[in-house]
């Protein structure tokens, strides 16, 4: 039986058969007969989480067939998609339209289905995660029942499903509310710890996303300020070609990647790198559709953890963080990631009910993360940090229910939609309970 792993190499599975649905009834089949069997049934998505959130332990569906854009409704500014879908896949579909998502990540490789159930986020705006622009879905519950939720259609299920983590179904489509398409002006600028750390909320407050990323070892910055424009799409001003493959393709992705790769046999050479991975970076200004300047290629392989902290809280953890790193004897040669959100209404995403501070941390794929991550985490969770679900952390249902007040609703939900634990698996009994 064939291997299922993630992108990032830390987690596999052997499923016990592998299909791929063409459409609902077939994911309704497949989930009688796990049932019917007494075991599991998971669907895949393109591996993008570090955890091992998706990891099939029964039956594995992998999504291929249920792609692409099945509804628009322009009245109300909703496009409804297959679960399947990439997100690049429905970035580009809805540029086409003439229409855009709020807000998003800065990956687009995810499927719709596995992007709103780890809670993918994207920094600032009105909507920063994905599932809080979910108007609509479908899915298959444990019982084999084809359950559609709305505002006015099972409301209470569209709340808490928006992120459901694979546990309470396996989402058909996702319907999501939509904008005209619209320009983005990108701000790139290298800056000081002191200086972006002191100017940090001002920028937050007069741009519309912000994300910052400081390269350990080092007093610098890179800061990203997008803001949008009033202005026709047609009238962008992107990158020239030569710019965006310099910046973007060769330095970005082959030269960082190979810099990451020999810093793994030369630990010492770290530092150094880092200092002079942000001489390079150099201030740009640039304009193009949102999509395109909220997303980016990522051609390195890593592996990530990521706490999302109340907001307040948030640039003391990061002083902390590198007080922390400073004093450990590691050499680390990733940039920490750092972006803001406003509060959702969604009981386990990261920003359930209070505006949020993220703080990602990342090693190359061939890099041992343990320490790194180990040293951070209980940082992050003495701030009363929220690690992201589809991203290394070491939680579990046992102090989970403390940090989400809604905890228990998602717990009685999955006992409604899933009784016989048809979708669960290892990651989904750690951080669920069984």
């Amino acid at each position: 039986m064939s291997e299922w792993s993630n992108w990032s190499g830390l987690e596999s599975a052997r499923p016990t058969r592998v299909e791929q649905p063409a459409d609902t009834a077939a994911v309704v089949s497949a989930v009688e007969r796990a049932r019917a069997e007494g075991s599991t049934v998971k669907m895949v998505g393109t591996g993008h989480s570090f955890t091992a959130i998706a990891a099939p332990e029964g039956a594995m569906l992998t999504p291929g067939a249920m792609t692409g854009i099945v509804g628009v409704d322009r009245d109300a500014m909703t496009v409804t998609a297959l679960a399947g879908t990439q997100l690049k896949v429905l970035n580009a579909g809805l540029e086409r339209l003439g229409l855009s998502l709020h807000n998003m990540g800065d990956i687009a490789e995810q499927t719709l289905a596995g992007a709103i159930s780890t809670g993918t986020h994207g920094t600032g705006g009105v909507d920063a995660g994905l599932a809080a622009q979910v108007a609509g879905l479908e899915l298959v519950t444990g019982t084999g029942e084809v359950l559609r939720a709305t505002a006015d259609e099972n409301p209470d299920v569209l709340e808490v499903a928006r992120v459901g983590l694979g546990a309470l179904g396996i989402l058909t489509t996702v319907t999501f509310r939509v904008e005209p398409l619209f320009l983005l002006e990108a701000h790139e600028q290298p800056m000081g710890w002191d200086e972006a750390l002191g100017s940090f909320d001002r920028m937050t407050a007069e741009s519309h996303h912000v994300d910052m990323y400081w390269f350990p070892h080092t007093d610098r910055m890179l800061t990203k300020r997008n803001s949008r424009l009033d202005a026709d799409p047609s009238e962008a001003q992107p990158l020239p070609r030569w710019r965006a493959w310099l910046d973007d393709d060769f330095l970005s992705n082959t030269v960082f990647g190979a810099l990451t790769a020999g810093a793994n046999r030369a630990p010492r050479l770290i530092p150094r790198i880092n200092r002079l991975s942000a001489r390079v970076l150099g201030a740009r200004t640039y304009s193009d559709v949102a999509h395109r300047v909220f997303t980016a290629r990522r051609d390195v392989v890593f592996r990530e953890m990521e706490y999302a902290l109340p907001r307040a809280a948030g640039l003391d953890a990061l002083r902390e963080v590198r007080r922390a790193v400073d004093a450990s004897d590691l050499t680390i040669s990733f940039p920490v990631e750092i972006r803001v959100a406003p509060a959702d209404d969604i009981p386990l995403s990261t920003a359930s009910g209070r505006d949020s501070f993220y703080l990602a941390f990342h090693t190359h794929r061939d890099a041992d993360h343990t320490a790194y991550f180990a040293l951070l985490e209980p940082i992050l969770r003495a701030h009363d940090g929220r690690p992201h679900w589809g991203k290394v952390h070491t939680r579990t249902a046992a102090d989970l229910a403390s940090a989400y007040p809604r905890f228990e609703e998602f717990l009685s939900l999955r006992d409604k939609l899933d009784p016989d634990r048809v979708f669960a698996n290892p990651y989904l009994r750690r951080v669920l309970g069984d």
